[in-house]
C-alpha cells in the first residue's frame, strides 16, 4: 500500500536548495505577499509528475495527508495524482468522488499553479455536459482561489468553442481588485479570442475602459501589434495614464 511518508521521500530526493530559494521569491511566499508562508523543496514540475506517475494508485486519504503539507510541491504532486485518477476513472460516481475531494479541500489549492494545473482537467471536464451554477458560487467566493478555479475551470469549455461562462464568470470578475484574478480573467480571454475574435472584440467594446489594464493586456496579447496599441491608447486617454 503506498503511503504518504514514500511520495514525500521521492519528493525530498528530488529537492533542490538553490531552486527552492528562486521558488519562494517567484511564488510570493514574503510577509504580506499572496503565497505568504508557503515552502519550497526545489523540485521541478517535470520531476512531480513523474512521482505522481508513479505513485497513480496512491488512495485519497493519503492525497489528503500531503494537501495539508505547508510544502508547495507535496501539494501540487497530490492534485496531479488526483488528476490522473480522475481522467482514468471509468464510471460517474468514482469520477464524481475525486471532484467532490477537490471542492471539500480548496483551503488547500492556495497558489496559482495549484489551480491551474488541476481545476480545468477535474473540475471543468466534469461540469462539461452539467449545470455549472458552482462556477458562479466559486466566483463570488471570498477565497481568492477559489475565484481563480472559477475562471480558469472554464478553459475546458473555452476549447471546445464553448464561450458563454467564461465570458459571464469574467463579467463578474472584471473589477476584482487582485492582479492574480486580472490575469487569469485576461488569459482565459485571450483563449476565446484565439477561437472566436469576433466574440472577444464584443465582449471588450463595452468593457475595456472598465476593466484593469493587466487584464486588457492579456486578453488583447494575440491582436496585431496595432491593434493592440490601439485598445491600450484609448484606455489610457479613459485612465488619464
Amino acid at each position: 500500500m503506498i503511503t504518504a511518508s514514500q511520495i514525500i521521500t521521492e519528493l525530498e530526493n528530488c529537492g533542490n536548495a538553490e531552486k527552492a530559494a528562486h521558488l519562494s521569491g517567484f511564488f510570493k511566499t514574503g510577509k504580506g505577499q499572496y503565497g505568504e508562508g508557503d515552502r519550497f523543496l526545489g523540485v521541478t514540475v517535470p520531476e512531480q509528475r513523474a512521482v505522481a506517475k508513479k505513485y497513480a494508485a496512491a488512495e485519497l486519504p493519503v492525497l489528503e495527508q500531503l494537501l495539508a503539507s505547508p510544502f508547495h510541491e507535496q501539494r501540487l504532486t497530490a492534485l496531479l495524482i488526483l488528476v490522473r485518477k480522475y481522467q482514468k476513472s471509468k464510471t460517474a460516481p468514482e469520477k464524481e468522488q475525486y471532484i467532490r475531494f477537490y471542492l471539500s479541500h480548496t483551503r488547500f489549492i492556495n497558489n496559482w499553479d495549484l489551480v491551474d494545473l488541476s481545476c480545468y482537467a477535474l473540475l471543468g471536464h466534469w461540469l462539461q455536459d452539467k449545470e455549472r451554477s458552482l462556477l458562479y458560487e466559486l466566483a463570488e467566493s471570498t477565497n481568492l482561489w477559489e475565484q481563480r478555479i472559477a475562471i480558469v475551470s472554464c478553459m475546458h469549455f473555452v476549447r471546445q468553442g464553448d464561450f458563454k461562462d467564461c465570458l459571464a464568470i469574467a463579467d463578474k470578475l472584471l473589477l476584482h481588485p487582485h492582479d492574480l484574478i486580472h490575469k487569469a480573467t485576461g488569459w482565459l480571454l485571450r483563449e476565446t479570442g484565439k477561437r472566436d475574435k469576433d466574440t472577444l472584440v464584443a465582449f471588450l467594446q463595452d468593457r475595456y475602459l472598465q476593466m484593469p489594464r493587466t487584464m486588457l493586456r492579456y486578453a488583447i496579447e494575440r491582436f496585431p501589434e496595432e491593434e493592440r496599441k490601439k485598445w491600450m491608447k484609448r484606455g489610457n486617454l479613459k485612465t488619464g495614464k
